[in-house]
């Protein structure tokens, strides 16, 4: 467990750095903006087309998923009862803070370290690059730009840069292309800087603000954390037992769920301008409140 924490102490000291420069480095006003759009256009986009194309489509076809996926989607939906007169684009985001699981940057040691075994993580972070990240970037894309006709609606996910990495990385997993080097290393270099320069900014984001100010999103926040945290493992856990999972499966699913929200949400909201305060303090509160939650579950696991 020691180790698998490990992963926190990264994030924790490249959202530092990003906190520290945001509130000493004597930085253009723009620059956090900029940061942001730079890596949804460019750097997130080259992330994802990587992971998406070395990925099983397969792999979403198995037990554990379905245990997941409805845990998800049901703090989604508890979630929104939070939001209920908002605009639609911190209805989305807020939803999202509540279920979309930080696989990735916390997932992958936790799976090393605590479950050992990587692949379990796998199928998590390929449903929500190929299936919940299209769909949630596709309507915010419709609700924010306000435009209704038919051809906007059909061509809204064709201008969201991350759905189109996504169905380009499963086109080559499904079709077996392999690129050429002179495309595959430069798009691996890209994507690689995604991750630290999400975490930068979202440490510039914190820079002189208080976390859970007074307003209309201190409720929504507590709420979503709440849900990610504490809520969605239990969710998974009941479903677990329910389906028979095996015990192993079981207590996968339920480490799985109680990982924090995934710092990409403050990436679409930022993107999409809309509910950045919700986001932001969703996603630094679970993932403080991860590592106790992580704990617990494997101290229940191990008296059992």
């Amino acid at each position: 467990m020691i180790s698998a924490l490990s992963g926190f102490a990264v994030i924790g000291v490249i959202v530092l750095v990003g906190w520290v420069a945001g509130r000493w480095g004597r930085l253009p006003a723009e620059t956090q903006a900029v940061g942001g759009r730079l890596a949804y256009l460019i750097l997130t986009p080259c992330l994802i087309f990587q992971g998406a194309a070395a990925s099983d489509p397969g792999a979403l076809f198995t037990q554990p998923l379905i245990v997941s996926t409805a845990a998800a989607l049901l703090c989604f939906g508890l979630h929104a009862l939070t939001t209920r007169g908002r605009d639609p684009g911190t209805r989305i985001v807020g939803a999202l803070a509540a279920g979309y699981t930080n696989a990735t940057y916390i997932g992958v040691p936790v799976a090393t370290y605590v479950l050992r075994d990587t692949a379990l993580v796998v199928p998590i972070v390929m449903l929500q690059l190929l299936i919940i990240t299209p769909v949630a970037l596709t309507v915010l894309q419709f609700v924010t730009t306000g435009h209704t006709s038919w051809r906007t609606s059909l061509t809204a996910p064709f201008r969201v840069p991350l759905t189109v990495a996504v169905a380009l990385g499963v086109a080559v997993a499904v079709t077996g292309i392999r690129l050429p080097s002179v495309l595959a290393e430069p798009i691996t270099a890209i994507g690689q800087a995604a991750v630290p320069v999400v975490l930068l900014v979202f440490g510039m984001s914190l820079s002189g603000r208080r976390v859970l100010e007074p307003g209309p999103d201190r409720l929504p926040i507590v709420a979503a954390v709440v849900l990610k945290t504490a809520v969605m493992p239990l969710i998974a856990f009941l479903l677990a037992l329910g389906l028979r999972l095996t015990p192993t499966q079981t207590y996968a699913v339920t480490v799985l769920a109680a990982l924090p929200t995934a710092q990409n949400i403050f990436l679409y909201a930022q993107s999409f301008g809309t509910a950045l305060l919700l986001a932001r303090d969703a996603i630094f509160l679970s993932t403080l409140a991860c590592a106790p939650a992580l704990l617990t579950i494997a101290l229940l696991h191990n008296l059992t």
